[in-house]
């Protein structure tokens, strides 16, 4: 169950939009934005205010790759695994944060719910290869100890 305030926030979001389908994509950005996931039952909510059904609602935001039904955590980290960053060694920076986090096996957010980390096949940065990008910053010829480092100032910071 949903603590209220989602639903406050919701109702906040759809004041922005027109009440009918052709609005749930850019009120699913919204929410995620908001939430850094979209809510199962927000997604429900909102299916039911603009007058569709949950498995159209479902339909739709399951065929975007960037949308999630799963809570992230603060810092989003996106691992670019392209062929340029490949070829300059993102495997040993994945690994290295993987390890750091403790992550692994299917688990993509940190036990603090301060990180998650997903592995993208282009961020659009092979000049600054290999990339990774930390809530859509770019942090450019990376490595394993630079991501060390990166993880340690994100902790200060709290």
């Amino acid at each position: 169950m949903l603590d209220k305030s989602f639903y406050e926030k919701t109702d906040e979001i759809l004041s922005n939009y027109s009440l009918e389908e052709k609005s749930l994509i850019p009120i699913a950005q919204d929410v995620q934005a908001a939430f850094t996931y979209i809510p199962p039952e927000i997604l429900c909510y909102v299916a039911s205010k603009i007058g569709i059904s949950d498995a159209r609602a479902y339909s739709v935001t399951s065929f975007y790759e960037n949308f999630s039904y799963e809570a992230k955590g603060k810092y989003v980290i996106k691992v670019c695994d392209g062929t340029a960053c490949h070829v300059k060694k993102s495997v040993p920076i994945l690994n290295e944060l993987m390890t750091q986090l403790g992550l692994g096996d299917g688990k993509v957010t940190s036990d603090d719910k301060l990180f998650t980390v997903e592995t993208v096949s282009c961020l659009g940065a092979c000049s600054l290869a290999p990339a990774v990008t930390v809530n859509d910053e770019v942090h450019p010829k990376m490595n394993p100890d630079k991501i060390v480092e990166l993880i340690e100032n994100l902790r200060k910071e709290q």
